[in-house]
C-alpha cells in the first residue's frame, strides 16, 4: 500500500518523527504532518476520549479561549450572517457565543450532534475549533466545508500549529491520541491557494479563510 497525504493525496511523504506510540510523516507538497491511518484510534476509542472533555458555555475560561477565534471573526460578519459550528463537541459553546451576539447558528458533530441535514445548507460562516487535528481525511472534509460557504463567506479554524521538528518532538499536542493531523502556517497558505481562498492568521492558533 502506498502511503499518501490525507490533505493533498500526494504519495511518498517523508518520515518526520517517532515517539513511543506513533509515527509521523510530512508531505513534501503541502507540508502537513500526520499520523498514518493504521495508527488511528477506532471510532469507539475516539469517542471515549471526547467523552472526558468537560467543556461548557458556563465555563468562562473556555469562553475566553474560544474568544481568540470569536473576536476577530465576529468583527467581519454582517448582523444577518448565519453560521455552522462544525465539530461542536459534547458541550457546544462557540455557537452559543454567536447566538448571544444575535447570529443564527447550526451545530454539527459526528458523535454528539450528527444531524446531517445541517450539512445540506449554505452558510455565511463556518467555525471549526480544535477540530481539524482530529480529521482522518482533512482534504475531503475541509473541501466539503468550503462548498457549504456562500461567496464572501468565512471559515474560521482554531488548531495549534507546527513550527519546527525540534519543537514538534517536545510538543504536548501530539500526546493526545485523537490528534492525527498537524497544520503549519505554510500548510494553510498552500490549502487556501488551492481552493481560491484568502487567509489571515489573527493568532498563533487561529486562521480565518475567506471564500471569493
Amino acid at each position: 500500500m502506498m502511503r499518501r497525504c490525507p490533505l493533498c493525496n500526494m504519495p511518498k511523504p517523508a518520515f518526520y518523527h517517532q515517539d513511543r506510540r506513533r509515527d509521523y510523516y510530512q508531505c513534501a507538497t503541502c507540508a502537513l504532518v500526520f499520523v498514518p491511518a493504521e495508527q488511528h484510534l477506532d471510532a469507539r476509542q475516539e469517542k471515549a476520549e471526547y467523552d472526558q472533555h468537560q467543556n461548557s458555555p458556563h465555563d468562562t475560561g473556555y469562553r475566553r479561549f474560544l474568544g481568540r477565534l470569536f473576536d476577530p471573526l465576529v468583527a467581519k460578519l454582517p448582523q444577518s450572517a448565519q453560521g455552522l459550528d462544525f465539530g461542536c463537541g459534547p458541550g457546544p459553546t462557540l455557537s452559543v457565543m454567536f447566538e448571544e451576539a444575535g447570529f443564527v447558528m447550526a451545530v454539527y458533530d459526528i458523535f454528539y450532534a450528527a444531524d446531517a441535514e445541517v450539512l445540506n445548507r449554505q452558510y455565511d460562516f463556518i467555525t471549526a475549533t480544535e477540530v481539524v487535528e482530529h480529521l482522518a481525511r482533512p482534504g475531503e472534509e475541509l473541501s466539503q466545508l468550503v462548498e457549504k460557504l456562500v461567496p464572501g463567506g468565512y471559515l474560521g479554524i482554531m488548531t495549534k500549529r507546527v513550527s519546527t521538528p525540534e519543537a514538534f518532538a517536545r510538543w504536548h499536542y501530539i500526546n493526545d491520541p485523537t490528534h492525527v493531523c498537524f497544520f503549519s502556517e505554510a500548510t494553510f497558505c498552500w490549502w487556501a491557494e488551492q481552493h481560491g481562498l484568502s487567509v489571515e492568521f489573527p493568532g498563533n492558533d487561529t486562521a480565518i479563510f475567506k471564500k471569493h
